[in-house]
């Protein structure tokens, strides 16, 4: 791939490196479509577990790249929309990809790749990292990037990070649920080396099921429709194979069959 460099291991770890450290991995229309195509291949692969979105160089990612948007800028709003709908699709595509992601943010996060942490599942960030919901400076808006930003922080913080477009620190992201987990600079990989053994521990039917449900969830009242799609659900995955394999592990104090060798339990 031109802007990708994709990885796996053998206990299923795939890495998605953003590489175009030479413009802090702010992407264009090239990392738009290579993105779509990893996510889309990766999620539909049995032997990938968990994807891990990381960023090569000084950045996790710069957003959009200044040249893009330019040529956006001179082109005719048609074009704007099918390029927009792209955009669009590869979040989407990255937050209902049936596998545990998790995005590995360093140095900055600015504007549409605040989307990209957002559309993760995870988001572990280095203590160093900045966040800037930062469109308004050019002019435009964080439309497409929008819903996430929403359901992340709520609607009155989103209306303040996105008029200001103001940097925060990695505290303040954490604060408000930007990202979940802030470690020092140098502890980065182990910790995200650390969230990888839990979510190895998971069953991956049962991963990708929660994903599903829970993208059919809001908050709000739990109405006799939200019950019965919750009973449903369960009943449905308590009949399968992966949970009585997992049962049958747990009883037997052995650990489950989609457990790596090379993972740990607690």
């Amino acid at each position: 791939m031109e802007t990708l460099q994709i990885t796996t291991d053998a206990r299923g770890v795939a890495r998605v490196l953003m590489n175009r450290p030479e413009v802090f991995n702010a992407f264009n229309e090239a990392m738009i479509a290579e993105l779509t195509d990893a996510f889309d291949q990766l999620g539909q692969d049995p032997a990938v577990r968990v994807i891990v979105l990381s960023g090569q160089g000084k950045a996790f990612s710069a957003g959009a790249d200044i040249q893009w948007m330019k040529r956006a800028a001179e082109a005719t709003q048609d074009w704007n929309l099918a390029d927009a709908r792209k955009f669009a699709a590869m979040l989407d595509g990255l937050a209902r990809c049936p596998k545990p992601t998790l995005a590995q943010v360093h140095g900055v996060a600015l504007g549409g790749g605040v989307g990209l942490t957002l559309a993760c599942d995870l988001a572990i960030a280095s203590s160093k990292a900045q966040f800037a919901v930062s469109e308004a400076r050019f002019g435009i808006l964080p439309s497409v990037i929008g819903p996430y930003v929403v359901n992340a922080v709520g609607p009155r913080q989103a209306r303040r990070l996105a008029l200001t477009a103001s940097r925060i620190g990695a505290q303040e992201a954490l604060q408000l649920g930007l990202v979940q987990q802030v470690v020092e600079a140098e502890a980065l990989d182990a910790a995200v080396q650390t969230c990888i053994t839990e979510l190895l521990a998971g069953g991956p039917q049962a991963q990708a099921e929660i994903k599903r449900l829970m993208a059919q969830l809001e908050v709000g009242p739990i109405t006799p429709q939200v019950r019965e799609l919750t009973a449903q659900t369960i009943a449905r995955v308590r009949t399968g194979d992966e949970a009585r394999d997992g049962f049958a592990a747990f009883l037997a104090k052995q650990p489950a069959p989609w457990v790596p060798p090379t993972s740990t339990q607690d």
